[in-house]
């Protein structure tokens, strides 16, 4: 086959050289069952460029698109309007084609960038210092419990039951690899947990998300002080970061470390990535954030310039001394929240904000009144959760028939527990009123 030019004779030398008897060797520590046995089933094989093209089509025909459709999903994952000057600006070759900065003196434009881009994460966070991205909000959690372990040399991280799922597992994988414990509260659908009476002395620190998973909105700052008399830090999470431009900021609140995802400004849903990790902290923890940070200098001459001031990773520093290996930046990714973020502004992202909060409580109040249905939240941004009269994994599916998008099952991300009949439901920017009024209509007729 012209794509794979080893042959068998050359596939031999190389398992010969690194000690295997076979290929299949290779794939020895994957699970059992995760592996498939043969070729992707009902995939035809050996079908030429258009053929590949109608079937691919065809096979991609069968989604429905967020933007085609009546769409309320969130959960983590939020469609908003990016503005055509973002798309159009980050598909500049000097943007697109280029790399991380290992030569800081030659680009000055990415370093510019990022230090634009850092001072923006700080302000919205409400913190002092910001880095210069990470790969996404979960991994950026499971990274911030580590930084707080080195900080407080302690070992024992506490998740609130109100942290996206995602980002809990994602740092409880990290932990088994990494020797550090993880302590779960359990789910948390009224947005109410004693967080401050799991803290002990090995705890390094509590981990929030603000809006809750279920959408609630939280004043942390008596967390914060349960933490700080303990010794510990407080890790705040936003999944939702179009929310900073409504809510008391994680900084103000006493927040310690900030982890956020940062899809919500210039990027798009992008069928789950590339998405995009914003970390900040008090400047006292500087040293021990991971990734990067560019710094502001002037050259020989006096005149401005950029500089990768820290670089925590093993491949510029001594192993032993990496506080993270996070081998790049989100680097486009980063420069499409960075212009969406200069073309709204300060007063353009809290009027966004103010729009999102507008339409989650319109939807609310329509989606409150169909019969069987309740809100369960006393607070919320722009999503929240439906309590309704039948599992909402049975609706959901029944409202897609109806070609309305009507929000994510909670039992999808939390399976068990007794969730089976809660739906989260956000709204945004981009529902109309129309929009609103098919979401009530098509759940009237399921639920009937």
């Amino acid at each position: 086959m012209r794509y794979l030019p080893h042959t068998a004779e050359d596939r031999a030398v190389l398992l010969r050289a690194i000690g295997v008897s076979s290929v299949d060797a290779l794939f020895k520590d994957v699970p059992k069952g995760k592996l498939l046995p043969g070729p992707v089933p009902d995939l035809p094989m050996h079908k030429g460029e258009l053929e590949v093209e109608r079937i691919l089509s065809a096979l991609a025909a069968k989604n429905i698109p967020a933007g085609s459709v009546p769409s309320f999903l969130g959960a983590g994952a939020h469609r908003h309007h990016v503005p055509a000057a973002v798309d159009h600006l980050i598909q500049r070759s000097e943007f697109l084609t280029s790399y991380t900065p290992y030569q800081p003196e030659v680009s000055q434009g990415t370093l510019q960038m990022l230090f634009e881009f850092q001072t923006q994460v700080a302000l919205i966070t409400g913190m002092e210092v910001a880095n210069a991205s990470m790969y996404d909000g979960a991994t950026g959690c499971a990274e911030a419990v580590m930084m707080a372990n080195r900080v407080t040399r302690r070992s024992r991280a506490v998740l609130s039951g109100a942290l996206h799922p995602h980002y809990r597992a994602v740092t409880e994988t990290q932990a088994r690899f990494t020797d550090f414990e993880v302590v779960s509260a359990p789910p948390a659908p009224d947005g109410r947990e004693d967080l401050a009476g799991m803290i002990d002395k090995n705890t390094s620190c509590v981990v929030v998300q603000n809006p809750g998973f279920f959408g609630h909105v939280r004043d942390l700052s008596p967390l914060a002080t349960a933490c700080h008399a303990a010794g510990a830090l407080l890790v705040v999470v936003v999944t939702e970061v179009v929310s900073l431009g409504a809510i008391r900021a994680p900084g103000a609140m006493g927040a310690d470390i900030v982890v956020a995802e940062g899809q919500s400004i210039g990027n798009g849903l992008n069928f789950g990535g590339p998405y995009l990790g914003l970390f900040a902290a008090k400047e006292k923890f500087v040293r021990q954030m991971p990734g990067r940070l560019c710094g502001e200098t002037v050259d020989v001459d006096g005149r401005r310039g950029f500089v990768l001031t820290l670089s925590t990773r093993e491949q510029h520093i001594r192993r032993e001394k990496a506080t993270s290996n996070i081998c790049t930046n989100a680097g486009l990714c980063a420069l499409a929240f960075c212009i969406h973020l200069s073309l709204l502004g300060e007063a353009g992202f809290t009027h966004m904000a103010q729009l999102n909060h507008a339409a989650a409580v319109q939807l609310a109040g329509k989606l409150g009144k169909v019969k069987g249905v309740s809100v369960t939240n006393d607070t919320f941004f722009n999503e929240f959760t439906l309590k309704l009269p039948k599992p909402a994994a049975q609706v959901v599916d029944a409202l897609v028939e109806k070609r309305v998008l009507g929000g994510v099952p909670v039992s999808r991300l939390m399976p068990g527990g007794g969730l089976d009949n809660l739906l989260l439901v956000a709204a945004n920017e981009t529902n109309t009123e129309a929009d609103m009024d098919a979401f009530t209509k098509a759940l009237s007729e399921v639920l009937s």
